[in-house]
């Protein structure tokens, strides 16, 4: 009996600073939800309007409540052989400048971070002042350079653009990580005899995987949805990604709005696939050694 009132004491006493978290939490989620509806609700419109048949859609307008449901939309999205084709060329500029970016942006964070270089803090902060310049004002300058060096128009081009800009800031953030790793792993391994190609390889890499994976996913995110870009150093139809090939899909006074719809859902899957598998490392990854 006297353990069975101890118990109720207890939970009652445990109770009471639950209902205390439960009040001061209403107010933040009275705030985060209406924001949290505000923020789906155009991915909820494009999901429905790229169900909805193009007959639905002529006679009762976009932002009318769907009368029927039809998989027309994607069948024809999926059909007309641009977009298949434009996935592709999306992909072949994706992979390599991902993979390329992350691979020099590691070389030079480690150099910066483990080696007495002079002008480090110098040199880091010219390569991050690059990402602060609007893109707008480069889109000449960097068409004329890429013509001048004869790879205008060429995907190749493009993976150099983007791993151009994208460099500075995977080396700010990979050398934020690198320096919060413990010198002594890799003085210890420097006495054992290992060089610095070693430790890179053996000791940095490995400590670095969080945050690589979630740059990772930042830069596959950046890169397959890059329009702006692709416009500006490709010219031939044939070349264009899957971002410059939905511009195809409208019309020039009517434009089938599902097969659009259901196009950009398509585009939008890569994406969103790599993102949530690497949603684990996503914010511990970008959060680990920025206290240093």
């Amino acid at each position: 009996m006297t353990a069975a009132t101890t118990l109720a004491r207890v939970e009652e006493q445990s109770a009471v600073p639950a209902q205390r978290r439960g009040r001061r939490r209403w107010p933040f989620h009275a705030v985060m939800a209406p924001l949290t509806i505000i923020w789906i609700a155009p991915m909820v419109f494009v999901l429905v309007l790229a169900f909805r048949s193009f007959d639905d859609i002529a006679q009762n307008g976009t932002a009318a409540w769907p009368k029927s449901l039809t998989l027309s939309g994607f069948r024809t999205a999926l059909t007309t052989g641009e977009m298949g084709r434009s996935l592709w060329i999306s992909v072949q500029v994706t992979v390599p400048a991902v993979l390329l970016s992350l691979l020099l942006a590691s070389w030079a964070a480690y150099a910066l971070s483990r080696h007495a270089i002079p002008g480090r803090r110098l040199i880091l902060l010219l390569m991050l002042a690059g990402n602060l310049l609007p893109p707008q004002i480069l889109l000449i300058p960097v068409s004329r350079v890429m013509d001048s060096l004869g790879i205008y128009d060429t995907l190749f081009a493009l993976v150099v653009i983007h791993v151009g800009f994208g460099l500075g800031f995977y080396t700010f953030v990979l050398h934020g990580f690198m320096r919060s790793i413990p010198a002594e792993l890799t003085e210890a391994a420097r006495i054992d005899g290992a060089g610095p190609i070693s430790i890179y390889a053996r000791i940095i890499m490995p400590l670095c995987r969080p945050s690589l994976a979630a740059l990772g996913a930042l830069a596959t995110t950046w890169i397959f949805n890059d329009l702006i870009w692709s416009i500006t150093v490709l010219r031939t139809e044939a070349k264009l990604p899957v971002t410059a090939a939905l511009l195809n899909l409208q019309g020039g006074y009517t434009s089938n709005w599902s097969v659009v719809a259901a196009a950009s859902v398509v585009a939008a899957i890569p994406t969103a696939i790599v993102f949530f598998a690497f949603q684990r490392h996503f914010v511990s990854g970008l959060l680990m050694g920025s206290n240093k």
